[in-house]
């Protein structure tokens, strides 16, 4: 086992390209939260990243899909092909009742898993308020999907949750039921997203409020990473609007 993990690490580290944008997520994460995050890869690369090594082509689409400049939104980038689309997905709302994202068809979506205690809690729950109530009646919707797995950020109850986001950010914007989205227990349409768009080191949710952006048709379009803010993302939410 120790053996393997030296081997995809070694293998990682002679690797410029990847390397390189290894050292670009450390640049923008911030310190606290980047050595928690680091401290996933003590025993060497996932096995998503570790393949991608393996298949350099799938390399150069994983790091383009993260922030890579000049491309179109309306077009879906995707590492697997799928005919499923988000609208196929049944989910829980935070009072626990089923939703079905059909209902959001012909919508644009931001889909952001959700923390009540990081460091880009404050920026992020204020701009997605701000965009949302600015473009929800053009056929905009922000889902939110609170998440515990990024150094324990999100410890509270569902109830707990709408409280703070609905108080303290008046956020009117759809949440849902807290959920994993990585691992074996992720959550389905989080299984669906990052087949559709797989960042840096395969398809590993980086940390707290990582976005997709969806078409009107259920097609995931682009992927942000977290240090990319809401307001970044205006123009593409208004390409997709106007299309």
């Amino acid at each position: 086992m120790a053996s393997a993990a030296a081997a995809s690490s070694a293998l990682f580290y002679a690797n410029p390209t990847l390397h390189a944008g290894f050292q670009d997520m450390r640049a923008k994460t911030p310190t606290a939260e980047f050595l928690h995050l680091s401290a996933k890869f003590s025993d060497g690369l996932p096995t998503s990243a570790f393949r991608v090594l393996k298949h350099p082509s799938r390399l150069r689409q994983n790091l383009g899909s993260v922030g890579r400049p000049g491309r179109t939104p309306g077009v879906a980038y995707a590492t697997a092909a799928t005919e499923k689309r988000v609208h196929d997905f049944t989910v829980k709302d935070i009072d626990g009742k089923d939703v079905s994202l059909n209902k959001f068809k012909g919508k644009i979506l931001l889909i952001v898993n959700v923390a009540s205690r990081c460091g880009l809690t404050s920026s992020n729950y204020s701009e997605l308020s701000h965009i949302y109530e600015k473009y929800k009646t053009q056929g905009f919707e922000v889902l939110a999907f609170p998440c515990n797995q990024f150094g324990g950020q999100e410890p509270g109850s569902n109830s707990e949750i709408k409280q703070f986001a609905c108080t303290r950010f008046k956020a009117d914007f759809p949440i849902f039921d807290k959920v994993d989205v990585n691992g074996p227990n992720a959550a389905p349409v989080y299984q669906f997203l990052k087949s559709s768009a797989g960042g840096f080191l395969g398809d590993l949710i980086k940390w707290n409020f990582e976005k997709f952006l969806v078409d009107k048709n259920g097609k995931v379009v682009e992927r942000y990473p977290p240090t990319t803010s809401p307001f970044q993302i205006e123009k593409d939410i208004q390409k997709l609007l106007a299309a």
